[in-house]
Formats: structure tokens, sequence, C-alpha cells
């Protein structure tokens, strides 16, 4: 396997690296991108027993002692972090509590801040840690309407979804709920940050809807967004697909080495890294899964236009390109990943 090289790491190679929920579609791949350019991985799931499976993964594609599993069941617990993070030099926070069908935000931000922060201060206790990279969302920063044209800037947050939930004096639908809790959420993040001054580098990432490779499909099945391509492959849920308005994608390959980037690269630091790649309508993927497979009746899907938004995502690419040569990742090919992951559950 070709070797990722780095040019002048902030993170000495060899170092260990945390990972939380590494058996996930995003951490996985971040764990498999800071493996091949050379650093040990410890990663962070809720059950061994469950996730077994990266063990023996990982070591097939590295070899054995490169990455190590370890449990944390409560996220919340007091001291839940303070083993995970002894000895590391840098931390990927991938794992999160809440759903996108959350209704109390208030209720979700009581729960995920503890963690969050906790995972924080363990952090900044520890002498090794050298950078810290947390995971937010693209709706953390705006909500995809192909009829607007916005434009965002780094510090961008979704008001409008803040609004719409804090006015509503009854449930509202389509993500909103799961969209101000990621605004919110992220605010709090870095509140906490310039306030306690930690010693490492942080930066935050946000990524867009997620297309591209499942890392092991046997194992991990094909999650999140990637399941709506499948989805629309097998013709199920298209109500729930012709839901999903036009905006732009991150690849999952180009997410992972966005991650090590983030945490390794010199200069950056305190920085919102926008994960908005190319962009993507279900009515252009219904055609590309056609033309890969002509010999099936894949749904045509209505075209609702394309994305207008101006969005602040050249300083996340141009990390991107410095590792894999070519920035973000074509529609058509993440598309074309992305069925083969699904047809290789079919085997």
């Amino acid at each position: 396997m070709a070797k990722l090289t780095l040019s002048n790491p902030t993170i000495p190679l060899d170092s260990t690296i945390l990972v939380t929920g590494a058996n996930g579609l995003i951490a996985s791949w971040a764990v498999d991108k800071f493996l091949e350019a050379g650093y040990r991985v410890r990663g962070t799931v809720r059950s061994i027993s469950r996730c077994s499976w990266t063990e023996s993964f990982f070591a097939d594609r590295y070899g054995p002692d490169r990455f190590e599993l370890v449990e944390v069941s409560d996220f919340d617990a007091p001291g839940a972090w303070d083993k995970p993070v002894m000895g590391v030099a840098g931390i990927a926070g991938v794992a999160g509590q809440a759903g996108v069908d959350l209704v109390d935000i208030d209720a979700a931000l009581d729960l995920e801040f503890p963690f969050v922060s906790g995972l924080l201060k363990a952090a900044k206790d520890e002498r090794s840690v050298k950078s810290v990279v947390f995971t937010s969302s693209a709706w953390a920063a705006w909500t995809p309407d192909p009829s607007k044209k916005t434009v965002l800037n780094e510090w961008s947050y979704n008001d409008d979804a803040v609004r719409a939930i804090r006015n509503s004096t009854s449930r509202v639908g389509n993500g909103l709920g799961y969209m101000a809790f990621k605004a919110l959420l992220e605010q709090r993040i870095w509140d906490w940050i310039r306030a306690e001054k930690p010693a490492y580098t942080f930066n935050t990432i946000l990524p867009e809807t997620v297309f591209g490779a499942t890392l092991s499909p046997e194992n991990q099945g094909i999650q999140s967004t990637c399941g709506m391509v499948k989805w629309l492959r097998d013709g199920v849920n298209l109500d729930i697909i012709a839901g999903v308005r036009a905006q732009r994608f991150i690849d999952t390959q180009d997410l992972g080495l966005l991650y090590l980037a983030a945490l390794t690269t010199p200069g950056v630091n305190g920085e919102r890294l926008f994960a908005f790649g190319n962009k993507f309508n279900f009515s252009k993927i219904a055609k590309i899964l056609q033309e890969l497979e002509p010999e099936k009746r894949i749904p045509a899907m209505k075209d609702d236009g394309w994305d207008q938004t101006e969005v602040p995502n050249t300083r996340a690419e141009s990390l991107v390109h410095a590792l894999n040569g070519h920035g973000w990742a074509e529609l058509e090919d993440s598309i074309a990943d992305c069925l083969s992951s699904i047809k290789k559950l079919e085997d």
C-alpha cells in the first residue's frame, strides 16, 4: 500500500493519535489515513466486543501493534477520557451522541457538551497532546436551499435554524432541530476553547453530505448518507431521498485526509475547515448509477437544480490537495466507489 508523505508535520511520525468512534464511516477512514501516514492510532468505541473487527482489519493493512482499541461505554462518566488520552499526541473527535431526528435541542446540548468538554479538558491536562480536531457539521453553518444565493464565511452559523426552533410552538421537521443543535454546540465548544486557552492547537471540521467508499462494508454495512445511494439503487425510501436538497458532498477518503491535515499541518490552528466538496443532487446521482449499471432500472429523481451557495472551502481543499495531489473528488468517482462498496455485500 502506498504511503502518504507528510511535509514537516507538527506531530512526529509514530506518535499515537486518538480517534473517537473508530468503527464509524467517517472515523474509520480517519484511522486509516493516520495509519497510512505512519502514525499509531488508539481508537475508542462503545463496545469492544461489537467492534473487535477493527483490530484484525487494521493489523492486516498496516501490521501488528499500530492500532489499539479501547472501550468508552459512557461518554459522560467522570474521568471517562483520562486514560484514553494518556500519551497521545493528537485527537480526532468524531463520535457524537445526537441523531438527526432530535427535537429537544436543549436536552441534546445538555447531553453532548459535557462529553465534548470532558474530552477537551482531559486533553488540556495531558501534556503530550499537541493538536485536537472536533467534528461539527455543514448544517451548523447553513440550511441547504438551492433557490437561494447564500454567501457563507468561515464563522457563519445556522442562526436561521436556531431562530426557527426557538420561535416555534410546535415540532419543526426537516432536520432543523439537528441543525440548530450542531450550530449551538460548536459555538459552545469555541467559547470553551477561548476561555480555557489550552496549549494544543484546535480546529473544527464541518463535513457536508458524505459519499464514497466504505472502508469495510462487510463489517460496517453501508452507513449514513452512503446508505441513501443504496436506497436509490434499490428503489426504496424515495420519499426521504426526494427531501434531500441540492447541496455539496464530501468524499469519505477526502474527509479522512482532512483530519490528518488538520492535526499535523503547520499553521493550522483556530480554524473552521469547511469540508464542502463538489456539488450534487440526487437527480444527477440517479443518472450516474444508471450509467454505471445500464442493466438496472434506477428511479429518476426530480431535478431541483444546483446549490448556489458561496462557501469558504478553499482552505480545506488546499489541505487535501497537499496530500492527494488533486483536491476534492468528483461526484462520479465518489458514487462509483460507493457502488463498489455496495456490491461487496452482494458477492
